[in-house]
């Protein structure tokens, strides 16, 4: 921007706004923040409007940081991000940043900047797109203690599980997903589960105060799901998401993304396509659920705005300081598990010994026979994983059992 716009910005009191990164949700921002600054000028008082673009092939940053008021970052990726994300808020710059990646390996590092310069952080678009729930957990329950944190925060992945729940294999799905846009070319980040581990790790320490960082984040992806296991799984009265989960437990703290079947009346048992949804839980409000599209540019370029429109109005603080909370690994959980045998007597028995032995307790069963061969569905009641890991080593060592067994974790909690 030149010395004249810059000089012709500043005396009509407009909010000056630098953009990083001019990509799919950095054009829909524009676009975005354009066709509403009449409106948040009438609220605000003061109009927002872009002085400076940096892409790969035009601006300068030191230009654009000197006159703004306010830094966006879109560029994605970890650099330069983060050396343009610290150096804006050490020269004293509000900054909004809708990169997960950066926040969830180096959110303690750009928290503790924020602070130490008194500036303002946003990130509302790094988690479940249009859903706000940084702005619930930062500021509406800020002094609330919370219990634990579901979310459905990959539209790729659900709008996948979604195809798969009427039909289709998920080789279709994918290829579905990948038409429509809801899947990037290569998937990998969004179906192995990463994608969701980077925003529940940000999630994690919102809601519990304690650093997390995606490496302490245990994920699993849905590429390895059957669509027999569905089927089953709806006589047993379930469905099938990609859940990331935060939650206090023995004292301290579990972080995870895993498939995970759900009974009907959980919150999120009925999301579907590509939308995201979040479900927080404190004793002080059982439960919480917000739901709204996921990925995307407008609905990203929609959080992306209103942070910059919280900033503006003065809202929200610098991050507060970490809290301690050990991080835990093996937790209880009820869960699905699968098995192909031979169909011959004292199967079920042997099984159930070997299960009984190591504590795990059967809730429901569905047995089928398929010739030669059953096949045996069951969900357990909560049992510690590593206890239920070990049972199915040795139930998968019996000679009569035709396939690895498969375990999928399961919600047992339901709101009526």
């Amino acid at each position: 921007m030149s010395s004249d716009a810059q000089g012709a910005a500043a005396t009509t009191g407009a909010f000056r706004v630098g953009l990083l990164g001019h990509g799919t949700v950095g054009g829909a921002f524009s676009d975005l923040l354009e066709e509403r600054a009449d409106e948040i000028e009438r609220f605000n008082g003061r109009r927002p409007v872009i002085t400076g673009v940096l892409t790969r092939s035009r601006g300068d940053f030191e230009e654009i940081l000197a006159g703004s008021d306010l830094l966006v970052e879109l560029i994605g990726g970890i650099e330069p991000a983060r050396e343009y994300l610290l150096t804006a808020m050490r020269a004293g710059k509000d900054v909004v940043s809708a990169n997960k990646q950066l926040l969830s390996q180096y959110g303690e590092e750009l928290f503790e900047t924020a602070r130490e310069h008194g500036v303002r952080l946003r990130f509302e678009a790094a988690v479940a797109g249009a859903v706000p729930v940084v702005r619930l957990l930062e500021e509406s329950l800020a002094a609330t203690p919370i219990d634990s944190v579901h979310g459905i925060v990959n539209g790729t992945t659900n709008f996948i599980l979604s195809e798969m729940a009427h039909g289709s294999s998920y080789a279709q799905a994918l290829a579905e997903a990948q038409r429509r846009g809801f899947a990037e070319a290569d998937p990998s980040d969004d179906v192995s589960g990463r994608d969701a581990a980077a925003k529940m790790a940000i999630i994690a320490r919102l809601a519990f105060g304690t650093p997390v960082h995606l490496e302490d984040v245990r994920y699993e992806g849905i590429e390895h799901l059957q669509l027999d296991d569905l089927e089953y799984a709806r006589e047993l009265g379930l469905g099938l998401k990609l859940i990331g989960t935060a939650e206090r437990r023995s004292g301290g703290l579990s972080v995870r993304v895993h498939p995970t079947f759900l009974y009907a009346g959980h919150p999120l048992a009925s999301v579907s396509g590509p939308f995201n949804a979040v479900t927080v839980e404190s004793g002080m409000i059982t439960e919480i659920t917000m739901s709204g599209p996921g990925a995307g540019g407008p609905g990203t370029a929609s959080a992306v705005l209103g942070d910059v429109v919280s900033v503006m109005t003065g809202g929200a603080r610098p991050p507060a300081p970490p809290l301690p909370l050990q991080l835990v690994e093996d937790v209880e959980s009820a869960f699905y598990l699968h098995l192909d045998v031979a169909d011959q007597p004292g199967v079920l028995a042997a099984v159930t010994q070997v299960l009984g032995e190591h504590e795990v307790s059967i809730k429901s069963v569905v047995q089928r026979g398929m010739g030669e061969r059953a096949r045996l569905v069951m969900v357990t009641h909560p049992v510690l994983e590593s206890s239920l890991r070990l049972a199915i080593e040795q139930v998968g060592a019996f000679p009569f059992v035709r396939a690895a067994p498969r375990a999928i974790r399961v919600i047992e909690e339901e709101f009526l």
